[in-house]
């Protein structure tokens, strides 16, 4: 009987353990949840309210009757001190960017790793450790060579000239290159064997293997695209193509009380809506890719 007791004494032990356990852990989420989130959710109240409750820092925690006119000026006017490009423009200029990049950078690490694992070739590697090294040189040391390749170019201003400096990727081909090197060498016999050539094999199998790892790359190169700052902000003076992350530090100005901080709160949440929609609609592919093994 007391071997009996002493079990199930452990036994209630362990499960209150356990539970403190479970408790401690979800409170730390939650408290970690509401320090990133308050922010966020303060910008979405003040979206809602007109501009002189913002301006008198008396922010509620409650929505205003205000967000239909703010996002409408927002959308398709614009506000801050300089009445900055509308926000719809803005966006779309961000998204056009961002899904470029994203793109871009897949299909030329895609085929540059393909080449790089699969062909023989004088200074194979050698090519390889030349995009390798590349990840030790920060933006900053590259940007004025680059800038002046654009003007030469005459692609300042334009979509090439936004999107084109950023497109090559090595962290994207370092990373495709060592998944291609798990891929079993009898697939490449076997496709010998039926009488696929490379590009076939890269379609029919190289292509759907890499699947999850292209979906989880996707995420994190739209969001690299979506937050760039410094490029767009050097390469472009036309307004019609300024983005959004620009636009809106543009907006704020010198961060005075005479901004229109009710306008530049809802340009925010907007500038927030296609990051966030592309990481919840790809969020099931997104964690495969970080997590599968087996392919």
């Amino acid at each position: 009987m007391s071997i009996a007791l002493s079990v199930d004494e452990l036994a209630s032990r362990s499960r209150r353990r356990q539970r403190r356990e479970a408790f401690v852990t979800h409170l730390c989420l939650v408290l970690g949840v509401l320090i990133f989130a308050f922010p966020i959710y303060l910008t979405i109240i003040g979206s809602t309210h007109d501009v002189n409750t913002i301006g008198r820092g008396d922010v509620p925690l409650l929505p205003g009757a205000e967000a239909v006119a703010n996002y409408s000026q927002a959308w398709g006017v614009g506000g801050g001190r300089f009445m900055g490009v509308p926000a719809g423009m803005m966006l779309m200029n961000s998204i056009i960017m961002a899904l470029c990049v994203a793109v871009g950078k897949i299909a030329i690490s895609l085929t540059s790793a393909y080449a790089v694992v699969f062909f023989r070739f004088p200074f194979r590697m050698l090519a390889f450790w030349l995009i390798f090294i590349t990840l030790m040189l920060p933006v900053e040391v590259r940007i004025i060579p680059t800038i002046q390749v654009m003007v030469d170019l005459n692609l300042t201003n334009t979509y090439q000239g936004l999107i084109i400096p950023l497109v090559a990727s090595a962290t994207a081909t370092l990373l495709f290159r060592q998944f291609f090197l798990t891929i079993p060498d009898e697939y490449v016999e076997a496709a010998k064997i039926d009488g696929a050539g490379p590009l076939r094999f890269f379609i029919d199998v190289i292509i759907p293997l890499s699947r999850t790892n292209v979906a989880a790359l996707f995420v994190i190169l739209f969001i690299y695209g979506w937050n760039q700052y410094l490029w767009p902000l050097l390469i472009v003076n036309d307004r019609s193509l300024e983005t959004i992350v620009v636009g809106l530090t543009k907006m704020i100005g010198t961060g005075d009380a005479q901004n229109e901080w009710n306008v530049i709160m809802a340009t925010a949440v907007l500038a927030l809506l296609p990051p966030v929609a592309v990481v919840v609609l790809m969020q099931r592919w997104f964690v495969k890719g970080l997590t599968e093994t087996e392919k």
